[in-house]
């Protein structure tokens, strides 16, 4: 329900926005993340502050554009930024250690995602039917790259590391979106995006190997409590 959650107001926020703007916004995962993911306990200082290097990254990329009040849309990607968060904090905590295959939760998420979509969608099926294979290529496009195998992607990889961490290479999601922008649309940055797209970078690797070292410091405190000698 979280997962189609993300996709109903992900697709109702960037409807009634910029592109840009939209993969801006919904970078703000990172920061909302770790304070829903408790599986791992407090994050070092340091990790927040690369989390506000990336928030400040956020501001100059969306800066190339101009600043302005904020949308309907934005507010939505506001909200699809908190319910991502959320998701992929759950998705952290129900499958870690556990023996559940992306492929089958994948599975079960499409499954469930139809039957909350198809209610609403089916008075347009009929219209639909008669779309051209333009229409068809988008969206089996949509459908089988950008929900199915990223979630799958991502399910696979929360499980082999932790939810922070995953939300902070997910922040990298504005760079692609200004990439995508310059070689696909023909959109054209300033320096101010270029500076928050390096920073952004930088940011997130900050931050993963922040988490990454502060991770092994927990391991090594474990097995030194284990290896002690009971009693003294």
């Amino acid at each position: 329900m979280t997962q189609a959650a993300v996709l109903v107001v992900e697709t109702y926020g960037v409807a009634h926005t910029s592109a840009a703007n939209a993969g801006l916004i919904i970078s703000l995962t990172i920061v909302l993340t770790p304070l829903l993911d408790r599986s791992r306990g407090t994050l070092p200082a340091a990790y927040f502050a690369a989390a506000g290097v990336c928030v400040l990254a956020v501001g100059l990329l969306m800066s190339g554009n101009g600043f302005h009040s904020p949308r309907l849309g934005d507010l939505l990607m506001l909200a699809a930024a908190v319910i991502r968060a959320g998701h992929v904090a759950l998705v952290g905590k129900l499958t870690g250690g556990r023996d559940v295959r992306p492929l089958h939760l994948t599975t079960v998420q499409a499954l469930v995602g139809t039957c909350l979509f198809l209610p609403g969608a089916a008075t347009n099926l009929p219209e639909l039917s008669r779309a051209g294979a333009a229409t068809w290529t988008q969206l089996v496009y949509l459908a089988l790259f950008c929900s199915v195998f990223a979630f799958l992607a991502q399910t696979w990889a929360v499980q082999r590391t932790s939810a922070s961490r995953a939300s902070l290479l997910l922040g990298t999601e504005p760079v692609w979106a200004v990439a995508a922008g310059i070689t696909l649309g023909g959109e054209r940055y300033g320096l101010l995006t270029a500076v928050g797209a390096a920073l952004l970078v930088a940011g997130t690797y900050w931050g993963q190997s922040v988490e990454r070292a502060d991770r092994r410091r927990r391991v090594e405190s474990r097995e030194l409590r284990l290896a002690s000698p009971v009693g003294g």
